[in-house]
């Protein structure tokens, strides 16, 4: 397929960026005069992470809904109204074969924009609990998506496709030697290790849950690699000051995840969908923490998916301080749990989300070029 001009719509987290460029660059791997265009909210992380990428994009004024009344819900109507009209602007200009939205505050002015200009369109829902945006456009767009089985219960039937996460190339391709992955955080081979990430911007609770128990972090033999996260950094070292467990290793972020990941025995983590389709795909034993900040609660439920089948431990948010790091030490010496999780765990993976959903995507495009040429025949 030559000259195709692809729109990618979505943002807001790396949750959504990261499917988002691994969607582009399967495109333009397999075609590699395919011409994309972001599309992204005026603000959110998109605007950077999309251009650093490789990849243009526009950002549209839009906002999500207030969750309470307020004078808020008229800012909110505004922005949607302005977007509205540049997105109409954006379809219009670039003329594309097809629009993808892969979630987040921009996917519904340009989808809208799409179906009614009679552009095909596709979703990706990243989640297993349907976001609102999505659940509204699923009716007019051409194919959704999935990540998880059962979405039946939000979408219609017929335009379901399973085929997971897109998660990032470096983890689908790394090929890691674990005695170097320990060498580069300074780790010893010969214990064990656990993982604690709360996304680039770090997580409070998971935070305050290693704050809590650092006298239980000493004491063990446990080797803690701890993402703070760029927003906490600073004050989890001022508050840490220079009398720490030496088994702790707090980073601001890690670049090198295939790296850590390579050394972790288990994982503590959030609950978004990227950061699940990479524990898939690695096999890793963890133990999730969902955020209760997430629109819907859809954190919980992808957890709980997980936990349904015997491929992970969740702890709540409210209870991480008494309750993570204990579960944890008693997972890491449970040696057959262990290896039930990391078995239940690899059943759920799909490593080859980003090729089929490029292949759902060139049929959208391929049937509506073959109804147009039908009906210029008759």
């Amino acid at each position: 397929m030559e000259n195709l001009k692809v729109i990618v719509s979505g943002g807001g987290t790396g949750g959504h960026i990261f499917p988002a460029i691994s969607i582009a660059n399967e495109l333009k791997e397999r075609y590699p005069q395919t011409e994309i265009l972001f599309v992204g909210a005026l603000g959110k992380m998109e605007m950077e992470r999309i251009p650093a990428a490789g990849f243009p994009i526009v950002g549209l004024p839009v906002m999500g809904f207030p969750r309470k009344p307020s004078f808020g819900m008229l800012t909110f109507f505004l922005k949607l109204f302005r977007s509205m009209r540049l997105a109409n602007r954006v379809i219009d200009d670039f003329k594309p074969d097809v629009v993808i939205g892969v979630g987040g505050f921009a996917s519904g002015p340009i989808l809208k924009a799409a179906v009614r200009k009679r552009v095909p369109a596709v979703l990706q829902e990243q989640n297993s609990y349907a976001g609102v945006t999505n659940k509204l456009l699923a009716v007019d767009v051409d194919k959704i998506c999935v990540a998880y089985p059962n979405m039946s219960r939000y979408f219609p039937v017929d335009k379901i496709v399973f085929t997971g996460n897109p998660i990032r190339k470096n983890l689908l391709n790394a090929v890691v030697n674990k005695d170097e992955a320990f060498e580069q955080f300074g780790l010893k081979t010969e214990k064990p290790v656990v993982l604690v990430v709360g996304g680039s911007l770090g997580a409070r609770s998971l935070n305050e849950s290693v704050m809590a128990n650092l006298e239980l972090i000493g004491k063990s033999e446990v080797q803690i690699l701890w993402q703070t996260g760029s927003f906490y950094h600073k004050e989890m070292l001022a508050r840490l000051g220079s009398d720490y467990p030496e088994n702790l290793l707090p980073m601001k972020f890690i670049s090198r995840m295939d790296l850590a990941y390579a050394v972790a025995d288990v994982v503590i983590s959030r609950a978004g969908a990227g950061t699940i389709s990479e524990l898939c795909l690695l096999g890793k034993p963890s133990v999730l923490v969902p955020s209760p900040n997430v629109a819907e609660d859809h954190q919980t439920k992808n957890a709980t998916t997980l936990v349904d089948n015997q491929a992970a431990l969740l702890i709540k948010d409210a209870d991480s301080k008494d309750h993570l790091w204990l579960e944890t030490f008693k997972l890491l010496d449970d040696k057959p749990q262990l290896k039930s999780l990391s078995q239940n765990i690899l059943k759920l993976a799909r490593p080859n989300a980003a090729k089929d959903i490029v292949d759902v995507i060139i049929d959208v495009v391929n049937r509506r070029n073959q109804k147009r040429e039908s009906a210029l025949t008759v």
